[in-house]
């Protein structure tokens, strides 16, 4: 697999910017509503600093610049947005994946932005603002005469690259289910075990479409130059499936932080930061406290 900190062609830096000085960073005014909404008995790990895990996972969600320390990315831009809206200055903590619901749960920090999907079983523990649809994305080949995957019957046939035991590799087996039930030809799933193996399986002809989480595509096909979309699926398929800021349960933070987020909605830096990263596919009408997650498995 390609290490998160190389860039491998300039094509990428033609879009992303990933230098830590970050100099179009997208930021917000005080937002007095949002602050008035935090809980009185709430108190800020540090006083006067917003203080946020994050899984640096790689670009454009969040990843080390290249001075390899300072984490940039979509997640970080929208977490300085917040703060700025809560009068508030950040303080970015990079963690790994498995480390933040023990961290955020112990008080380590406030809140934790880095792409968590809502989930049933999390929000027993965790309170969620919602910021962005949690979507997989549909990618072909630069030249494919493939154009769009909306739907069970536009995959008919096709030969889909997936991980095994992943949430796309669920919804497609339902989606293959439906077309052999409609009369139509059953999808052909192929496993192989990580990005690097499926975009060479793409770019090489041996399956039709490569199907994982949408922002890791986008970055790929900024990168290569030789892979598009041509559709996105929610990740909770049939029903939407959001990433949310998590806040420990009943702290009194997550109702701000929804406020915060549906003004930065209103007032344009919302879209501005999401566009930034070419993300916008991703962006929600509205944000939400606590909605329907996936449900327990």
């Amino acid at each position: 697999m390609l290490p998160l900190l190389t860039v491998s062609a300039p094509a990428a830096d033609d879009i992303f910017d990933l230098s830590p000085e970050q100099n179009g960073r997208v930021r917000a005014e005080k937002d007095e509503a949002a602050i008035a909404a935090i809980a009185s008995e709430f108190k800020f790990v540090t006083p006067g600093k917003f203080t946020v895990a994050i899984s640096p996972g790689g670009p454009p969600l969040a990843t080390y610049a290249t001075d390899a320390k300072t984490v940039v990315g979509a997640d970080p831009d929208y977490a300085l947005a917040v703060a700025d809206s809560l009068g508030l200055q950040l303080e970015l903590v990079p963690v790994a994946w498995a480390d933040w619901p023990l961290g955020l749960a112990s008080g380590k920090y406030d809140a934790v932005i880095s792409n968590v999907g809502v989930t049933e079983l999390r929000k027993e523990k965790f309170d969620f603002s919602t910021y962005r649809q949690g979507l997989h994305g549909f990618f072909v080949k630069a030249d494919s005469p493939i154009k769009e995957i909306k739907e069970p019957k536009d995959a008919a046939g096709l030969r889909i690259t997936v991980g095994a035991s992943t949430n796309q590799e669920r919804i497609l087996l339902k989606w293959s289910d439906q077309n052999v039930a409609a009369g139509l030809k059953p999808i052909e799933l192929q496993y192989h075990d990580d990005e690097a193996a499926r975009v060479v399986a793409l770019q090489a002809g041996r399956v039709d479409v490569i199907v994982q989480p949408h922002a890791q595509l986008v970055y790929i096909a900024a990168r290569d130059k030789s892979i598009k979309r041509v559709g996105t699926l929610s990740a909770g398929w049939p029903e939407r499936s959001d990433v949310a800021i998590a806040t420990r349960k009943g702290a009194g933070l997550a109702g701000a932080l929804t406020l915060s987020t549906n003004d930065l909605i209103a007032s344009g830096a919302y879209a501005k930061i999401l566009d930034r990263w070419q993300l916008s596919e991703e962006a929600l009408p509205e944000s939400r406290t606590n909605p329907p997650g996936l449900p327990k498995s």
